[in-house]
């Protein structure tokens, strides 16, 4: 990279992080990003869907994927608390194009990955430095001060500055931006399996979702490569934490409460200790702000139900890409400019929200196709993230049809602070402070995580 500042400075090497990085660095501009850790690093969100193709490509990542020992993912099949089996939902039947194969990936393996593109694209990616702030002159964000393994701290000035910082949320955090979900108050608990059972052909890399057995919760049961498996089990965070019990008390009583996946682990070892996460749902009330942008789970993360969290890291990154790109030429890197995408992308995420929402609420999938075959290509579309079109929206009627008249709607993501319902109990934690000017607005989102990953107990 040529001398003086660079254009953009991104904080955060994840894939939002190396998505934003690499589109705009493929347009000449100059793009420096800082990672704190150094990779490979450990970290939970291993199912690609197939939307995440089209970013992909942009990117020209598909080579080094379709090279890769990435296990195949063809289909999500659904199982509910009684040990029965949904139809699989086969991607490529409904859209017979490449896209419809993807991956299940080790996240350090692909983040690796991801980060080395963005290098062979220009990116001067820096591991191992800490963004210790944000540099704003009024409103307007100039750059960030970082600090180098063991070394002076110093500032670095930039048109543009990206956050990608993860959960950490470095800006959303500054500036009090987070929203919790009034609904999606969940948690997790995970760990790795050698050995487990997995089917054969084109279902050996299917994503299962479980129904745990009191219908409050569900597992995931991911596929890796070398034999290894990723199963996890998300509830309401009052129940899956409640007692004191411990990660590991909890997950193994809901493991042998399931027979559907204790079958599936009969004979395989567990290889790794538990890991738990807790509030992990939560928005940005902005995308954007003068010089500033959040991207994935800076921005947000909306929940682990349909794998959705590396497709919107993805499209978050090329949406603004292209709104940096168009406002470094403009020279207009304003909130509205480079924060216009925010609208677009957040009924997008809506959508996802709103199939997330019926599930927890007891939606069957199975039932909705029988009375409306017509609409299982769309209902399959929103599953592989086709969710930025309102072609889709033909689904939402017809689902609310099944229900009793009168069924109260779900609340929106920022019903806390619209007004619409009064917020949750445990929302306080993540209470957002008035609203800063110039920032370019949202649309409608969640709540931000107070995350805990760790090893055992």
């Amino acid at each position: 990279m040529k001398g003086g500042d660079p254009d953009v400075v991104v904080i955060g090497g994840g894939p939002a992080g190396s998505t934003v990085s690499t589109l705009v660095a493929q347009q000449g501009y100059r793009v420096e990003l800082f990672e704190r850790e150094r990779f490979p690093r450990f970290h939970i969100g291993e199912s690609l869907i197939p939307e995440t193709y089209w970013v992909l490509q942009r990117l020209g990542m598909l080579p080094r994927l379709q090279r890769s020992r990435f296990v195949r993912k063809h289909s999500v099949q659904f199982v509910n608390a009684a040990g029965k089996l949904s139809a699989p939902f086969y991607f490529w039947d409904n859209k017979p194009h490449e896209c419809s194969q993807t991956w299940q990936v080790v996240r350090s393996e692909f983040d690796q990955m991801m980060l080395g593109n963005a290098r062979e694209h220009g990116v001067a990616a820096r591991e191992g430095v800490r963004v210790l702030d944000v540099m704003f002159e009024g409103r307007r964000a100039v750059g960030v001060t970082v600090r180098e393994e063991d070394g002076p701290v110093r500032q670095v000035r930039a048109r543009v500055v990206v956050d990608a910082s993860g959960q950490n949320g470095l800006i959303q955090n500054r500036l009090g931006l987070r929203v919790w979900d009034p609904v999606l108050q969940k948690g997790a608990i995970w760990a790795y399996w050698k050995g487990a059972h997995r089917d054969s052909g084109r279902d050996e890399g299917a994503t299962l979702v479980l129904q745990t057995a009191c219908r409050n919760g569900w597992f995931w049961y991911i596929p890796l490569h070398d034999g290894i498996t990723s199963v996890g089990v998300v509830a309401p965070v009052h129940d899956i934490f409640k007692n004191g019990n411990g990660s590991g008390h909890t997950y193994e009583t809901e493991v042998a409460r399931c027979p559907a996946v204790s079958a599936r682990l009969r004979g395989a070892a567990r290889v790794t200790d538990y890991f738990a996460a807790k509030d992990y749902s939560y928005r940005s009330r902005a995308v954007a702000g003068d010089g500033w942008v959040l991207v994935g789970d800076a921005w947000g993360f909306l929940d682990p139900l349909y794998s959705s969290g590396v497709l919107l890291a993805l499209r978050s990154g090329e949406l603004a890409a292209d709104a940096i790109v168009e406002g470094l030429a403009r020279d207009d890197t304003s909130a509205a400019q480079i924060g216009k995408w925010g609208p677009l992308f957040n009924r997008g995420v809506d959508r996802m929200r709103r199939l997330v929402c019926e599930y927890y609420g007891g939606f069957s999938f199975g039932a909705f196709v029988r009375q409306y075959p017509h609409l299982r290509g769309t209902l399959t579309d929103l599953l592989i993230g086709d969710l930025f079109t309102d072609r889709v929206d033909q689904v939402w009627a017809p689902m609310d049809s099944l229900y009793e008249p009168g069924r109260p709607g779900i609340p929106a993501w920022d019903a806390a602070i619209s007004g619409e319902a009064p917020p949750p109990a445990t929302a306080k934690r993540g209470a957002a402070t008035g609203r800063p000017e110039a920032l370019a607005s949202t649309g409608r989102t969640d709540r931000v995580p107070g995350v805990r990953i760790s090893g055992g107990e």
